[in-house]
C-alpha cells in the first residue's frame, strides 16, 4: 500500500458540550523513542474536542485514516456515543464527561504524538486506544509515565500480558479485547476441525502479526498439524506497496492452508497480488481479525468472470456476546441507522469501564481510574449492562460489575479479558458473514 503519511500540523477543532456524536503494530519501533520528547515525532491528523469544564475528561486515540481505518472509524464513532449517553444521566462525579479524540492514522509516530498531546496537553484521566498493537505499544508508556489510564478495545499482541506481568505499565493498562494468545488457538482449532495437515503463515513484521504467528504455530503444532515455512516465515513490511515475492513464499510447497496476519490495506494488495501469480488454486486462505472489514473483499477485486476473488475465505474475529449487545445495538440503529461495526462494542465497554472507575474512584484522574477498573469490571458486585444504572448504583455506595456488549470484559491483574471468537466468511456475494464461532482450547 502507499507509505502511511503524518500530518505536518494538528488540527483542532472544538464543538459544544455535550451533543457530537462523531463518528492490532511495531517494526522495531521503541515504545518511547523521540515521541516522548515531542522532538521529531508526526503529530496525529487531526484532535476533536468535546466539552468543558472541570470534570472527566477522557480521550480517545484510534485510527480514523490509515491502513485500520475502515475499522477504526466504527470504533471511534462509539466513544462519544458512550459520553453523550452519560452526560445526559448527569455525568460523572456531578459534572460532564468531555472527549477529546485524536486520530492516530494507524502510525506509532503519530500515536505517540497524539498520546503525549492527550496527556501533557489536554491532561485526560483516561484514553480508548488504540487499535493497532504497535501504536498502543507505542503509546502505553507515555500514558503510564503520565499516569493516564489506557483501555485499548482492538490491541490483540500477546506482548502486552508479557510486559504487564513485569509491571511496565505500573497498572495504567487494560483491554476489552483478548489478546492473540487466545485467539490464535481459536484458529489453529478452526484449522484443525476443517482437515488442514500442512499450513503456512504469513504475517505483518510488527507485534501484532509476529504475536498472533507465534501463538498460532504453537498451538497447531500441539494439534499435530505442520507448518510447512516455520523455518523460513513469510513477515512483509507494513510500508511496502508491492507483495509479489511475499505471496509467491507463503503459497510455495502446496500447503493445504494459508494463514495471512493482515492489516486491510496491505492485505488486499497482497491477496490480489497472489491470485494474479495463480498460486491461490485449492489453497484455503485463512485470515484475523485485522482483515475483517466490509471495504476489503473489493479492494482484492474480481475475476475475470465478475466473481469475488476473496469468496471462500475464511476466518476469526473476537466475538461479541455480551448481555449488553443488544441495548447497544438497540441504541446505535435509533442514533446511525444500522448496526455498530465490528469493535464498536468493545470500544463502547472500554469508555464506559474509564467513568464507572472514575465514579467508584470519586475523582477524575488516571491514579482513581486504574485503581478501580478491575473492581468495577468483575465480580463481586450487582451486574449492569447499563453504564447510567452503574453510575447510580456506585453514587449509593453499591459495587458493581459490569457486564459489557462485547462480553463480560472481567479485566484480571494483566489488564487482559477472555472472550469468544465470531467464524466469518467471505460469500460469493462480496458480503461477510458470521457461520460459526470458536473458543480456543
Amino acid at each position: 500500500m502507499p507509505r502511511i503519511s503524518a500530518a505536518l500540523s494538528l488540527s483542532l477543532v472544538t464543538f459544544s458540550a455535550g451533543f457530537l456524536l462523531a463518528a492490532c503494530e511495531n517494526t522495531n519501533t521503541t515504545p518511547n523513542g523521540t515521541a516522548n520528547n515531542g522532538a521529531t515525532s508526526t503529530p496525529a491528523a487531526q484532535t476533536t474536542t468535546t466539552g468543558s469544564g472541570s470534570g472527566l475528561k477522557i480521550g480517545s486515540l484510534l485510527p480514523t485514516t490509515g491502513d485500520l481505518a475502515s475499522i477504526g472509524q466504527q470504533m471511534a464513532a462509539a466513544v462519544p456515543l458512550v459520553v453523550d449517553t452519560v452526560n445526559a444521566c448527569g455525568g460523572v462525579n456531578g459534572q460532564p464527561v468531555s472527549l477529546v479524540a485524536v486520530d492516530d492514522q494507524t502510525d506509532p509516530r503519530a500515536g505517540a504524538a497524539g498520546m503525549t498531546k492527550l496527556a501533557t496537553i489536554d491532561k485526560v484521566a483516561g484514553v480508548v486506544g488504540s487499535f493497532a498493537s504497535s501504536v498502543s505499544t507505542a503509546a502505553v508508556s507515555i500514558a503510564a509515565q503520565n499516569k493516564v489510564m489506557l483501555v485499548s478495545p482492538g490491541s490483540t499482541s500477546p506482548v502486552f500480558t508479557e510486559k504487564a506481568q513485569k509491571g511496565d505499565f505500573q497498572g495504567f493498562w487494560a483491554r476489552t479485547v483478548p489478546p492473540d494468545s487466545y485467539q490464535g488457538p481459536a484458529l489453529a482449532e478452526l484449522a484443525h476441525k476443517r482437515g488442514y495437515k500442512r499450513v503456512s503463515t504469513i504475517v505483518i513484521n510488527n507485534d501484532y502479526g509476529v504475536g498472533f504467528e507465534k501463538a498460532f504455530v504453537q498451538a497447531f503444532e500441539k494439534l499435530g498439524g505442520t507448518i510447512v515455512n516455520k523455518n523460513n516465515p513469510v513477515r512483509y513490511d507494513p510500508k511496502a506497496t508491492t507483495f509479489e515475492t511475499e505471496a509467491a513464499a507463503a503459497f510455495a510447497g502446496k500447503p493445504d492452508a494459508v494463514l495471512g496476519v493482515f492489516y486491510v490495506e496491505t492485505g488486499s494488495l497482497l491477496l490480489k497480488s497472489a491470485y494474479q501469480q495463480g498460486v491461490t488454486q485449492g489453497v484455503q486462505i485463512m485470515l484475523t481479525d485485522g482483515m475483517k472489514s466490509d471495504e476489503f473483499p473489493a479492494q482484492v477485486g474480481k475475476t475475470s468472470d465478475g466473481k469475488f476473488i476473496a469468496s471462500g475465505i475464511i476466518g476469526t474475529v473476537p466475538g461479541s456476546d455480551g448481555k449488553g449487545l443488544e441495548a447497544l445495538t438497540k441504541l446505535w440503529q435509533a442514533k446511525k441507522g444500522n448496526a455498530p461495526g465490528e469493535f464498536a462494542p468493545q470500544a463502547w465497554d472500554a469508555t464506559a469501564l474509564l467513568v464507572l472507575a472514575a465514579q467508584a474512584a470519586k475523582q477524575n484522574t488516571g491514579v482513581g481510574i486504574a485503581s478501580k477498573i478491575k473492581e468495577v469490571s468483575s465480580a463481586p458486585g450487582v451486574e449492569v449492562t447499563d453504564v447510567c444504572e452503574g453510575l447510580k448504583l456506585i453514587q449509593q455506595g453499591q459495587d458493581i460489575n459490569y457486564q459489557g456488549a462485547s462480553g463480560n470484559v472481567d479485566i484480571d491483574a494483566n489488564g487482559d479479558v477472555v472472550g469468544v471468537y465470531d467464524v466469518w466468511t467471505v460469500g460469493d456475494d462480496g458480503k461477510i458473514k458470521t457461520v460459526d464461532k470458536v473458543t480456543p482450547k
